[in-house]
């Protein structure tokens, strides 16, 4: 598992460019700002977390500048995510490896301890941590988690190696534990959680999770591409 999670995010610098707060009511609060994301296999209606600001208005500059419309899901692998992002996947003639490229500026990390990997997580993307030890964002590219449940006895083993990278990268960091809702959560509805701590989640599906299990299940090529096509027809900000 964490072989295969290398591969997708970790590995940008070959293949990418690279509750409490999470489980909130659906119900609006003031100034909470949500986004309608049409693909080809469905609706995603998106919240976006005000306690990722930075993360919150990039996401917000890219859906008003009309980015993501054409932008296809260019990896997508099932039990885990489903990513997006890299501008040269609106071209249908680009031969090139797609996840290689971003839009903008890499973006400060915001990463919350109450807000994690949850099935129908927002996260952005991002180089690893040899080449990224502050684990600064992509501009543009952005996953959205699949994930799948786990037990008590495997988020404790997680926590484990969770522990060795940070000691590892950042001796100084004290020890990392889940909470007791994204253990309930994780064992309930599922998630990644094995990318705490590691990644910015900064917003979630509150409509469509349907439509992530449906892009997750298709049939993918070399380097987890979609055979067919999956693309954000468009996206904009309803509130």
């Amino acid at each position: 598992m964490f072989r295969v999670f290398r591969n997708i995010i970790f590995g940008f610098t070959a293949l990418l460019f690279f509750s409490c707060s999470v489980f909130k009511s659906n119900n609006s609060v003031p100034n909470e700002t949500r986004v309608e994301m049409i693909t080809s296999k469905g609706t995603l209606i998106l919240k976006l977390y005000n306690e990722t600001p930075l993360h919150r208005d990039n996401f917000k500059k890219l859906v008003d500048n009309k980015f993501y419309d054409g932008i296809k899901f260019h990896r997508v692998i099932n039990g885990f995510m489903a990513q997006a992002g890299d501008p040269n996947s609106k071209k249908d003639d680009f031969k090139g490896q797609l996840g290689q490229n971003s839009e903008g500026e890499t973006i400060p990390a915001e990463i919350n301890p109450n807000l994690f990997h949850k099935k129908g997580a927002l996260s952005a993307a991002r180089m690893g941590d040899n080449v990224n030890p502050e684990k600064k964002s992509s501009g543009s590219q952005f996953y959205i988690v699949q994930g799948r449940k786990l037990s008590l006895k495997q988020l404790t083993q997680m926590e484990h190696s969770i522990n060795q990278k940070v000691k590892y990268y950042q001796p100084t960091e004290n020890n990392f534990q889940f909470s007791d809702t994204a253990k309930k959560i994780y064992q309930e509805i599922g998630g990644t959680p094995f990318l705490d701590n590691g990644y910015t989640v900064f917003g979630e599906v509150i409509q469509g999770l349907q439509i992530i299990d449906k892009i997750c299940s298709v049939k993918t090529d070399r380097g987890d591409q979609p055979i067919s096509a999956i693309t954000i027809l468009s996206a904009r900000i309803i509130k």
